[in-house]
């Protein structure tokens, strides 16, 4: 697995958002938007999570010459399908294990 991997990225927003829903905090969106450094690949992990049922709070913006752009609101929140697929999939699991040989830091956790 590699740090720009689909599962980690996805591990790495589903498990912060879910630190913050169980703290009560809020989330910071710059954080958010730094766990890729390709905004197009970004997006639509974004969007598969938001159609999935893991996320709310992602709306698809139309865009001229592009099939759409993604916004993440103040309110993005990790829905209970999200937590039950981040705690039982095992591609999240590897995920996990592979951001623990690396000692990645996730905010909150």
């Amino acid at each position: 697995m590699a740090k720009d991997d689909y599962y980690i990225i996805a591990y790495r927003l589903m498990a912060y958002l879910y630190s913050c829903l169980k703290a009560g905090e809020k989330q910071n969106i710059d954080y958010i938007y730094s766990l890729s450094d390709v905004p197009t690949y970004f997006d639509y992990i974004l969007v598969n999570l938001y159609n999935d049922g893991y996320l709310e709070g992602i709306v698809k913006i139309p865009l001229l010459g592009s099939d759409y752009g993604v916004r993440v609101m103040p309110d993005v929140m990790i829905t209970p399908k999200g937590i039950e697929f981040l705690q039982t999939n095992s591609a999240m699991s590897k995920a996990k294990d592979f951001l623990k040989t690396v000692k990645e830091v996730i905010p909150g956790l």
